[in-house]
């Protein structure tokens, strides 16, 4: 019996030495992270500490036999189990995934430069005679998330109304630049660029079209330029809550002050949470996004360093992809470090929003990516704001692009003055 206890023992503390050592050597990874150390030379550590503490947890769980040939016989079986297992480690981890080439450029591409910083694609389509003075801009979600090409295709019909009519890749996304420190990213940086993109475009005021994400980007430049907003559309909102497993503690409403904290927490995207970068392709555990995530969480330009931009767009991509949606979509260009970016809205947000005059039409569809709660939240913060229902069509659709056209010409557009969801509606609540 004692024997038996021993041994059970021994199997327990083995067990648990097993289960550490990942751990473990995601600490070590960490910790020569912080300290400065190279991409490789921290990689190199971590593995080195996962692969003696594995040792150590087999050498507890098979105990040690008292013949000779039995203690032979351990000893391969422990080092084949060692060597398998820290080869597969090393390589997932060492080894880059293959990253896609940069996108392509779309017809009509130019590059925005600003003062800011960010150097940003962009498609301008305008008709022969501009004959409204306010342009439109088109937000895209995510964040990160941007489809130059089919957007500007689709928004560019607005052209024939007379607009002149501006679609972009915000920084970090699509086929803009990116930054090499993850931390410049956030919503404080997104409001100075669209504010130097109506500089640019040499505009007294604009038109915002926003969808996803791009509704709290609309509604922080709302609170934060008031006076250079002629119309606003919120098309499937999100983001007046905080989101996002980083988050940025900036305010939308001013100037940065200094690199935002980062903190880890879980974000619910695509219809589920998602815990970005810690399981592979399969569902299981991959060793090199485990490395990437811990990363991120001490010192985001450790991970850039480790994972670029392209890589881990690839891997976003599938996630995106792979994950169930209650309607069909296809977006591309996805930003990599931009999507990790969290954007909470500060708490000051809703009541700056609540001072808004500038008319604010919101659009929830049959089929939506996003709660309904959220556009209710919009709808509450925004006295100015309306809210129409789609029964019908998507955001692609020529039903949107009629209520569209209705409400930056300012004819009156059907208003759905409910609280709850109607009848046929899919989305989350």
């Amino acid at each position: 019996m004692a024997i038996f206890a021993r041994l059970a023992g021994r199997a327990v503390a083995g067990a648990v030495v097993l289960a550490l050592s990942p751990v473990l050597g995601l600490a070590t990874l960490a910790g020569m992270a912080m300290v400065g150390v190279e991409p490789t030379a921290f990689a190199v550590t971590g593995l080195a500490v996962f692969a003696s503490m594995f040792f150590l947890g087999l050498l507890l769980c098979v105990p040690r036999p008292r013949v000779a040939w039995g203690r032979w016989l351990r000893a391969m079986v422990i080092l084949g189990v060692e060597a398998t297992v820290v080869w597969h480690a090393s390589v997932a981890t060492l080894r880059p995934a293959p990253s896609p080439a940069p996108p392509a450029p779309v017809a009509g591409q130019r590059e925005w430069r600003l003062p800011t910083g960010s150097e940003l694609a962009y498609v301008r389509l305008a008709p022969k005679r501009v004959t409204r003075p306010d342009p439109v801009v088109f937000l895209h979600g995510g964040p990160g998330v941007a489809d130059l090409a089919a957007s500007s295709a689709f928004f560019g019909k607005l052209a024939a109304n007379g607009y002149q009519v501006y679609v972009y890749d915000q920084l970090g996304a699509g086929r803009s630049a990116r930054l090499r420190d993850p931390r410049g990213y956030g919503l404080t940086r997104d409001v100075a660029d669209l504010e130097a993109i109506r500089h640019a475009v040499g505009a007294r005021r604009l038109n915002l079209i926003a969808q996803d994400y791009g509704a709290q980007l609309a509604a922080a430049y709302l609170a934060a330029h008031p006076d250079r907003v002629a119309r606003a559309v919120l098309s499937s909102p999100a983001g007046l809550s905080p989101a996002g497993p980083w988050s940025s503690q900036a305010s939308p409403a001013g100037p940065s002050q200094g690199a935002p904290a980062w903190e880890p927490q879980e974000r619910e995207a695509d219809g589920k949470v998602d815990v970005v970068a810690m399981f592979g392709r399969d569902g299981t555990p991959d060793p090199r996004l485990l490395a990437v995530s811990t990363l991120l969480r001490v010192d985001p330009r450790a991970a850039h360093a480790f994972a670029g931009d392209r890589e881990l767009d690839a891997y976003l991509d599938l996630v995106r992809q792979a994950a169930p949606r209650p309607c069909p979509a296809a977006a591309t260009g996805s930003g990599g470090y931009v999507g990790l970016t969290g954007r909470p809205a500060p708490g000051s947000l809703r009541l700056s929003l609540a001072k808004v005059t500038a008319p604010v039409l919101i659009v929830k569809s049959q089929c939506d990516e996003q709660s309904w709660a959220s556009a209710m939240d919009f709808r509450r913060s925004l006295p100015s704001a309306t809210l129409a229902y789609l029964d019908r069509g998507t955001y692609r659709s020529e039903a949107y692009l009629g209520l569209l056209r209705a409400f930056l010409s300012g004819r009156p557009v059907p208003a759905y003055e409910g609280q709850g969801e109607p009848s046929g509606y899919r989305g989350p609540a």
